[in-house]
């Protein structure tokens, strides 16, 4: 089964992107491009993931919530 995760990007101090998944506390990673910290960053909800599964603890599901916000 298929889980879609919220991830969000932000730039980081070093020029690289910030990847992070607040659904699964601690998964952050980042990469050169766009691209690369995307990459880096479903590879790191995988492997939480799979640790979870591992420990037999639950796998989180993402709590997405919109929010209109005037601007």
């Amino acid at each position: 089964m298929k889980q879609t995760y919220v991830v969000t990007l932000t730039a980081g101090e070093d020029g690289y992107i910030v990847a992070e998944c607040p659904a699964l506390p601690g998964c952050v990673s980042q990469g050169k491009t766009r691209e690369e910290a995307l990459t880096n960053i479903r590879e790191a909800i995988e492997g939480i993931i799979e640790v979870r599964r591992a420990q037999k603890l639950p796998i989180l599901s993402p709590d997405i919530v919109e929010i209109s916000v005037a601007t």
